[in-house]
């Protein structure tokens, strides 16, 4: 399938960047702000995703420390659930919660995200005791004056630093130079990183509804990218701060192999309460395309029966030499 879209590419199966740019990078954040979907309506629908054809994009989904006893009754061990627990309530929430889903069939702990508010040892140390092997382990720092040595304090500990990107109110947004400072102070102490929040299109925008200025997640990837080849902050930001889609899928196709997993080791994924909208806008911009639905393969018409030569009138030999009608011609 060749789809023209508005970034000006053909975007081909040759041309769509399927994997590894956007493989697991969409964190199903449903039950969150802005989106606060009920737990009814949320977890099934992350059972479609699943089975969908963008399945390999969407991750984990996740679930708050308070909303856990509502997930408990719709766990189903012949479709299990691969959960990420959140704590923004600190660590002193994780313990509890962390044994209510490893004690429930059909729920699988895929990994564990807590506040720091000021307790990044303590966040690490329940980390440490409750994260399951081979599971991933985020502690959020806050953007400003205290952000290098908070990610100076994880450095070497269970937690990876996940930072902010938006919210409901306008100082929750973080600026082009605060972020470029926490995609630049992970590069150079070689932390992987998760951002949440405020990131549902591909492109820096401002939102006509809020006013909110809304960073892109297409800008974040190739802002990772540029931070992974050693750019310094003001280039970073400089990229955050693109409001132009061709340019910035001109960049993205522009990628290797190489150098899209390289940026994936850092940017591991982000919590998006919409999965919709930054998927429609990857098949928008041209870095996506939806597969083909696969076709029925044709069967093979029935053989018309022998005529019986007893009652074919002999006097029409035009009839034997027209060819036989089938359905569809």
């Amino acid at each position: 399938m060749t789809v023209r879209t508005d970034s000006g590419f053909d975007a081909g199966p040759e041309h769509a960047l399927r994997v590894p740019l956007f493989t697991g990078l969409w964190d199903d954040a449903a039950l969150f702000p802005p989106g606060n979907a009920p737990m009814a309506e949320a977890v099934p629908a992350h059972r479609l995703y699943r089975i969908e054809w963008f399945a390999e994009f969407v991750r984990y989904f996740l679930v708050g420390a308070a909303h856990v006893p509502e997930l408990l009754p719709l766990a189903d061990p012949d479709e299990p659930l691969r959960v990420v627990l959140v704590a923004p309530g600190g660590p002193s929430t994780v313990g509890p919660a962390v044994h209510s889903i490893v004690d429930t069939p059909g729920l699988i702990l895929e990994g564990i995200e807590v506040a720091g508010d000021g307790e990044l040892g303590k966040a690490a140390a329940v980390l440490h005791r409750y994260l399951p092997d081979m599971t991933a382990g985020y502690v959020e720092v806050l953007k400003g004056a205290g952000l290098d040595a908070d990610l100076d304090s994880l450095a070497g500990t269970y937690g990876r630093p996940k930072f902010r990107t938006g919210g409901t109110a306008p100082h929750a947004f973080p600026d082009e130079a605060e972020l470029a400072a926490f995609v630049h102070g992970c590069r150079i102490r070689e932390l992987p990183f998760k951002v949440t929040a405020g990131l549902h299109n591909a492109v820096r925008h401002t939102d006509p509804t809020t006013g909110f200025e809304h960073h892109g997640y297409l800008n974040l990837m190739l802002a990772t990218h540029e931070a992974v080849v050693g750019a310094d902050p003001d280039a970073i930001a400089d990229v955050l701060a693109i409001r132009d889609s061709v340019e910035l899928a001109r960049r993205a196709l522009a990628l290797t192999l190489v150098e899209r997993t390289r940026l994936r080791g850092y940017l591991t994924s982000y919590g998006t309460c919409s999965v919709a909208e930054p998927l429609q806008d990857a098949l928008t911009l041209g870095l996506l395309s939806e597969p083909e639905p696969e076709s029925e393969p044709a069967s093979d018409p029935e053989p018309e029966p022998d005529p019986d030569p007893e009652s074919e009138p002999v006097s029409e030999p035009e009839s034997a030499s027209k060819p036989a009608h089938h359905a569809g011609d």
